[in-house]
């Protein structure tokens, strides 16, 4: 299933993130596609605030997961930017995380590509001009927005 919507502000693409966390479900892995600055932190936070937080969200660079704990349990920011190697992903100790309890949401999808299940949620966002953008859902299962 593919989904597509288009936001011409910040606020728009946290607000598109927050109505897809309403289709999110323990066990959920969310593979985040698009270049330096298209918005993918900014969907997060919409998704972070969608179910139910309201705490400061930023990328994860430099400590590579970001953790949440709300309603429907854990929920695991990562930012995959440095990673380029199976062994370096491994060390980050994403491989726990997908035990099926988690929701986890992955910015930099690109440069996992051994990493992303058939099964992920993926999430491209395209920047267009201005603060214009993009956001194309594509689901291996029926999301209900």
């Amino acid at each position: 299933m593919r989904y597509v919507f288009n936001t011409s502000s910040q606020g728009e693409t946290e607000q598109v993130g927050s109505c897809f966390s309403g289709v999110l479900v323990p066990g959920d892995v969310v593979a985040m596609y698009g270049e330096l600055g298209a918005g993918k932190t900014a969907f997060v936070r919409g998704v972070i605030c969608g179910l139910g937080l309201d705490v400061p969200v930023s990328s994860p660079t430099f400590s590579i997961v970001n953790e949440y704990h709300c309603p429907l349990g854990r929920v695991a920011h990562f930012d995959m930017y440095r990673i380029s190697s199976e062994e370096e992903l491994y060390g980050t100790g994403f491989y726990d995380y997908l035990d099926g309890k988690n929701i986890l949401l992955m910015e930099w999808s690109e440069n996992i590509p051994f990493a992303v299940d058939e099964d992920a949620i993926r999430v491209t966002i395209t920047k267009g001009e201005g603060d214009d953008r993009r956001i194309e859902v594509e689901s291996p299962r029926e999301l209900k927005f």
